[in-house]
């Protein structure tokens, strides 16, 4: 598989918790943060060693091949730094849905899950 994105950052709760949000991101009814868009569905759990790696099947339906692979880590302040890693398989896609794909992860991970716990 190829690396085509990637992108670390702080989410203000323990490790578990981020773990579990990504694990059952329907969880809390009240606060959705897996907002999809129609070209995209609901990830399944590939593999997951709690509380610090997950992986997301694709959430594009036209890329069905694409891996999402998050890896936690305990931050000094007690938070997660929080990494989310895509790879595809060959052919890679063009720039357009590459980019597309990133600012997707991005605004679901370190927008919408962000803002679920109050930052």
């Amino acid at each position: 598989m190829i690396e085509i994105g990637n992108r670390c950052r702080r989410q203000p709760p323990p490790p578990r918790v981020v773990f579990e949000a990504l694990a059952e991101p329907g969880r809390d009814p009240y606060r959705p943060w897996l907002v999809l868009l129609g070209d995209e569905q609901r990830p399944r759990i590939l593999t997951s060693t709690p509380p610090t790696e997950l992986t997301w099947s694709s959430l594009w339906r036209r890329r069905p091949d694409a891996v999402v692979r998050f890896q936690l880590e305990r931050s000094a302040d007690g938070g997660t730094d929080l990494c989310w890693i895509l790879h595809v398989e060959e052919p890679v896609p063009d720039e357009s849905l590459v980019g597309h794909m990133r600012r997707r992860l991005n605004q679901l991970i370190n927008a919408n899950l962000r803002y679920t716990f109050g930052q």
